[in-house]
């Protein structure tokens, strides 16, 4: 399985009372190419429409607070 890792890091609550460990990025593990996501040691390959889903609203939350135009 060859991946690529696009984010690692330790999230962090504003009020400082949980925090995960997340780390995005693409993987060919299946036939259909696509992101996978690992959220504190829990591992999901999304398949390419749900990815697109995903990517999506990330962006549009993104859009919403002015972080990317």
């Amino acid at each position: 399985m060859a991946t690529t890792m696009y984010f690692e890091e330790t999230l962090k609550d504003q009020g400082d009372k949980n925090s995960m460990d997340v780390e995005i990025g693409c993987s060919s593990f299946y036939r259909d190419s696509s992101i996978y996501i690992n959220v504190d040691d829990k591992l999901v390959i999304m398949d390419p429409e749900q990815a697109k889903r995903f990517v999506q609203a990330v962006v549009s939350a993104g859009q919403y607070y002015g972080f990317i135009e």
